[in-house]
């Protein structure tokens, strides 16, 4: 259970999760959150279109299902278009104890139960184009995507790739996706507990680890912890520092200008450089596990 992040935090966590977005519009503020509260959240529910060139009907949803019907939607090139954020209509009834299995991260039950419990309120709703036929396939692009969006939001929250269920599996009414979500949850947990491919983050050479990413919402202004002091020092190290006094175990303004440093000493410019963790740019700084 948790409060939806802000938009500007789930963009922070996209990123520091590699995922290529495109924005829409006013999609910060498209929501339907006055049909009821959005939140707390327990997980992110995963859909399928069931149709082809998608996007405008996911942010303007139908005559008898006023849009957004999702917050954002996957294309086949892997690219997640956000249409929407806060409440939008993706879910619909579920079951209660599908609910329950996810809020206590438990095996969900064989079939779900009666509709009962309103998902709309309760889940991150992401949509996947695809026909849904069984014959048109997810391209790795794709499918790569929906596992960091989905594991951007469980690292945000804290939360395992049990959090990652299916429109079919929270209600008996769909099919989607049609793909097999065992395989998806394992490639969600494999990606929060481990190195991602390429990084050092955690892993290792000459026989040192070094710290996982512990996502970009971690590294808020006031954050207390022993692994900003250790960050500090890397920097530091690195020719970033832009500290008067430190680095300390208090994540700064100091610190954002030091890794800002950093961001644009790899060649991130202008947004990119904002002196807030990515994963890409946490991985080359490779923070020693103490």
């Amino acid at each position: 259970m948790a409060t939806p992040l802000t938009p500007d935090a789930l963009v922070r966590a996209l990123r520091g999760e590699g995922v290529r977005t495109r924005e829409h519009g006013d999609w910060r503020t498209h929501n339907r959150n006055h049909m009821g509260p959005w939140g707390p959240v327990h997980g992110v529910m995963l859909h399928h279109t069931a149709g082809r060139d998608s996007l405008a009907l996911c942010r303007r949803g139908m005559p008898d299902l006023p849009g957004p019907l999702c917050i954002g939607l996957i294309t086949k090139d892997g690219t997640l278009h956000l249409v929407g954020y806060g409440r939008t209509n993706h879910a619909g009834s579920g079951s209660t104890a599908v609910l329950d299995a996810v809020r206590t991260a438990k095996s969900l039950p064989s079939r779900p139960g009666p509709d009962a419990v309103d998902g709309n309120a309760r889940f991150y709703g992401f949509e996947i184009e695809n026909l849904g036929t069984g014959h048109d396939p997810y391209p790795a692009a794709q499918l790569d995507t929906v596992e960091r969006l989905s594991a951007a939001l469980c690292r945000a929250h804290g939360w395992t790739g049990a959090s990652v269920i299916a429109h079919k599996e929270w209600t008996r009414r769909k099919i989607d996706p049609s793909f097999s979500m065992p395989v998806m949850r394992g490639r969600v947990a494999r990606r929060l507990g481990s190195a991602p491919s390429g990084g050092g983050s955690g892993g290792g050479s000459g026989g040192r680890t070094y710290e996982p990413f512990p996502g970009a919402p971690f590294f808020a202004v006031g954050r207390r912890s022993a692994l900003c002091t250790a960050v500090g020092r890397r920097l530091v190290a690195e020719g970033c520092g832009r500290y008067e006094v430190g680095p300390g175990p208090v994540w700064s303004e100091a610190d954002r200008a030091s890794y800002a440093a950093w961001q644009y000493k790899l060649g991130y410019r202008g947004a990119a450089a904002d002196g807030i963790p990515g994963r890409a740019s946490w991985d080359r700084l490779r923070v020693p596990r103490s």
